[in-house]
């Protein structure tokens, strides 16, 4: 593999204006990426690099989004198939933040990429197959148009950062969906594999087999394959948690400025070191909740001192702020509006206790698992039965191929219907689509 180079600075974009024309593609690209949604964040990033630098498939990896932490567009049989551990390995070649290219397996098999790394968040983008534009295919130009990807990488990777940091309803809602999802898929592929692979290891550790060497070898094999499917389960589920203590660490860190630059003392009460992981919504909804109520609480006069505490019972998180100001915090300020709907977002909720001259005491409890949801109407999707068909068999797990065989039709068929299925529920995503009929009570 070629070594990698040190980071390339952003970019000066010089505009040289024929008359009053601008670069308006240009600077629609860049404000199209620095307003773009999470869930739209890849396809931007594809669209605004697509014109220096050509590519099959475009990846992000951010484990800040611990929702959603790949972000993916191009090639459908290329980001169907990029797996975590593909993406664990290749960020673990990368030295600095890139650019760094040359072969590596992403999708199942090896590939051409160029990556890069964002190191406040240590977020990753991959592009594979990486060739030169047309516009840019001189040799001379190809510096620069790795420059280009780089600023608008480093665009898209503080954006996904703000956008976490802040835990708006939005995200939080749509990260609880894909956190619950991915858990549940990662459960039955372990229990699955899991008893396959103990199973064969118990044969071949019979007595009853007489080829010492074959026995020896395949069980070799079975215990990495054993090794590996658990290591991948638990990088999986520390994406999607994350330790209370970790998270209390991080709202100190997120805090420690506030405490530098104001004359307010904020006292931070532990969490139990063994309390439940938290979901990452929770964790991501609680700092930005308390972050939010101590910014309110230093906005008011005679404030003096914060009081923030964390438990947790088992089944919720629960915080509690006070302050020792003269209660002029108001439950009805636009401020305690934005935050309670985010405790909502995760099924939670927060009481606000003023007392006129002894400040203000507000309590927020959230739930570390999704409520149960009954089983909804689907009626109102307007599905038709073969899509209805197709929605039961993506709900219970299965793939394209498995999908058709059982119907009796084609994978393109398939996907004609996971087409319309997509636009009818509104989604974009199988893992959006499965969330949602998992909340309608399809299994």
């Amino acid at each position: 593999m070629s070594q990698p180079t040190d980071a390339q600075p952003a970019p000066h974009v010089s505009i040289k204006p024929s008359g009053h024309d601008l670069p308006w593609p240009l600077l629609d690209a860049i404000a199209s990426l620095t307003t773009a949604p999470l869930m739209r964040i890849a396809e931007e990033l594809r669209t605004a690099t697509l014109p220096f630098l050509a590519s099959s498939s475009l990846v992000i990896f951010t484990e800040d989004c611990t929702g959603r932490p790949q972000k993916k567009a191009g090639a459908e049989d290329i980001v169907s198939r990029v797996s975590i551990p593909e993406l664990d390995r290749l960020r673990a070649a990368l030295e600095g933040e890139g650019p760094w290219r040359g072969p590596a397996v992403i999708g199942g098999q090896e590939r051409e990429v160029l990556a890069f790394r964002y190191a406040p968040s240590n977020a990753l983008l991959v592009l594979t197959d990486p060739a030169p534009a047309p516009a840019n295919a001189a040799a001379d130009t190809d510096s620069a148009a790795l420059r280009m990807v780089n600023y608008f990488w480093r665009l898209a990777a503080a954006r996904i950062q703000e956008k976490v940091s802040d835990a708006p309803p939005s995200y939080l809602l749509e990260s609880r969906a894909a956190s619950a999802e991915r858990v549940r898929v990662t459960g039955e592929l372990v229990d699955q594999h899991s008893t396959t692979l103990e199973t064969v290891l118990a044969a071949l550790r019979s007595n009853s087999l007489d080829d010492h060497a074959a026995r020896t070898l395949v069980t070799d094999v079975t215990v990495k394959a054993l090794v590996g499917l658990r290591t991948l389960n638990d990088r999986t589920s520390n994406l999607v948690e994350e330790p209370v203590a970790t998270a209390f660490e991080r709202l100190r860190e997120d805090l420690r400025p506030l405490m530098h630059f104001s004359n307010i003392d904020i006292q931070f009460v532990e969490p139990p070191a063994k309390g439940r992981a938290l979901p990452g919504e929770v964790a991501h909804a609680a700092r930005a909740v308390v972050r939010g109520l101590v910014l309110a609480i230093a906005e008011q006069s005679n404030v003096h001192r914060v009081r923030t505490q964390w438990d947790c019972d088992g089944e919720n998180l629960l915080i509690n702020v006070r302050d020792d100001g003269g209660g002029e915090l108001s439950p009805a300020a636009p401020t305690l509006e934005r935050l309670l709907q985010r405790v909502q977002a995760v099924d939670g909720t927060m009481s606000v206790d003023i007392m006129q001259g002894w400040g203000a005491d507000i309590s927020v409890v959230l739930p570390l698992d999704p409520p149960p949801t009954p089983a909804g109407d689907v009626a109102e999707w307007g599905l038709a039965a073969r899509e209805l068909e197709v929605l039961q068999l993506l709900a219970a797990g299965q793939r394209n191929r498995t999908i058709a065989t059982d119907l009796g039709i084609s994978e393109n068929t398939v996907k004609f219907h996971l087409r319309n299925l997509f636009r009818k529920l509104d989604v974009r995503s199988r893992t959006e689509a499965i969330a949602l009929a998992h909340s309608a009570g399809l299994r």
